[in-house]
């Protein structure tokens, strides 16, 4: 087992991490920005390092201050999180080549899994469905050319990284010059590839992702799917634990996917297969090879600590437990950003007062602390209010009177929001979809 983890990363997701931890008796060392020097993960950690100025490039995107506070500090692993660099291959090969080993999978398959255009073509040779789409695009006359083939709606995708940046719905000919500028400079931005292909944008679908754990001896683990339909721009802002509306034969069929992939490209560790499913139909969408956000949601529901398992795993150590796993009831996360849904995001500024709900069934996953100053330098992420039941009745309203107990003062947030889209007829019986959240707003101004 690891003696020391450098965590890579900042706000909740490296608070998770440390507290997981220190459970398993290891050392950790947090690096921040000097925008961070205050938060909480730096205090949680047993040494900490300053690497560089508030920009994400000058501190949580600069590999090589985070390689020489890893050697500084005589770590054995790093850990990434997710986002900043969970899926950078090349960064996973620095750490390798300097001793260090990386808590994920290796950097050959994250190079071929990371990148959505080489994921969509393992799920191809492996016979999982894929919907219509192309390989990267060379420049916006061969898009145009594929978006004539494929037909409108389509959609545009980075090939690399995640959280919604560098995609565009592009829905007549009109649109596609701009959406493909602006989509590849935004990919650019965020990833350091600007490179982009085609899918064809399906209507009235389910985002369903089946969570996976791995370990090096070749067993895999299926620990069910969480609906994540509900999304704002292509982030998500509620998920779920099992999906409502899900026929169990089409579940089935996605946790079967799921596997051929992960045994096709020998995959070790935590990961994550997305699907998109419409109707009795369903389609391979992308593999998120790290931590998700979400991954709360199924903790809750098979009691499986994932963060321990991913540090296990990467360590060498066998699963326990294989195939299927076991489920209890249902369970259900409200993202928690620093934010006014009706005048715009983010809101920055000083939390005056914070009270974290409790209760049975009811956990808040945050770096949170009253007299933090939330910077716009980065995620409006505040934390993860996650909560579970013995039914999806029961969840909701869990989840509504932990809401309502969340006070957070000092910046606006989007808890209000989230109690009212969980009085929304749609959302209650289940059959939402990934447009539900653009519908709801426009009802709501009408």
């Amino acid at each position: 087992m690891f003696r020391r983890i450098l965590i890579a990363n900042r706000g909740e997701i490296a608070v998770r991490i440390i507290r997981a931890c220190r459970e398993m008796g290891i050392q950790t060392v947090a690096v921040y920005s000097e925008e961070d020097k205050d938060s909480l993960h730096v205090g949680l950690a047993d040494e900490s390092c300053c690497i560089g100025g508030a920009l994400l490039r000058e501190s949580y995107l600069n590999e090589e201050a985070i390689l020489q506070a890893a050697q500084q500090f005589h770590a054995d692993a790093i850990h990434p999180g997710y986002g900043m660099l969970s899926e950078n291959a090349e960064f996973a090969r620095k750490c390798e080549d300097a001793g260090i080993s990386w808590i994920g999978p290796s950097p050959d398959v994250m190079d071929l899994m990371s990148r959505k255009d080489t994921a969509r073509s393992v799920a191809h040779k492996v016979r999982v469905p894929v919907t219509p789409g192309t390989a990267v695009l060379k420049d916006i006359r061969q898009a145009k050319r594929a978006a004539a083939k494929i037909g409108y709606p389509v959609m545009l995708k980075a090939r690399s990284g995640g959280g919604g940046k560098g995609i565009r719905i592009v829905r007549n000919p009109e649109e596609l010059p701009h959406a493909f500028q602006v989509g590849m400079e935004e990919a650019q931005a965020s990833f350091g590839d600007g490179a982009l292909f085609m899918e064809k944008y399906l209507e009235n679908i389910k985002h369903i992702e089946v969570q996976i754990l791995a370990d090096a001896q070749g067993h895999c683990a299926i620990l069910g799917e969480r609906d994540c339909s509900l999304q704002r721009s292509n982030q998500k802002m509620i998920e779920e634990s099992p999906a409502p509306v899900l026929d169990p034969k089409i579940r089935k069929k996605l946790y079967a996917a799921a596997a051929k992939i992960v045994k096709a490209i020998g995959y070790k560790t935590v990961g994550t297969i997305e699907f998109l499913v419409c109707g009795d139909r369903f389609y391979f969408c992308e593999m998120n090879t790290r931590l998700q956000v979400e991954h709360t949601v199924t903790e809750m529901v098979t009691g499986i600590d994932l963060v321990k398992w991913q540090i296990r795993t990467a360590a060498g150590v066998p699963l326990d437990f294989k195939g299927e796993v076991p489920r209890r009831g249902c369970a259900m996360e409200c993202r928690i950003n620093a934010e006014n849904p009706e005048t715009g995001f983010p809101s920055c500024g000083t939390v005056t007062l914070f009270h974290e709900p409790g209760g049975p069934g009811v956990r808040f996953d945050t770096m949170l602390y009253q007299g933090l100053t939330i910077s716009p330098y980065y995620d409006s992420l505040l934390g993860k209010l996650v909560v579970s039941g013995e039914n999806r009745q029961e969840v909701i309203r869990r989840m509504k009177s932990a809401l309502a107990e969340l006070v957070v003062q000092g910046v606006d947030t989007n808890a209000a929001l989230h109690m009212e889209i969980l009085e929304d007829p749609t959302f209650l019986d289940g059959s939402y979809h990934t447009d539900f959240y653009e519908k709801f707003m426009k009802a709501k101004k009408e």
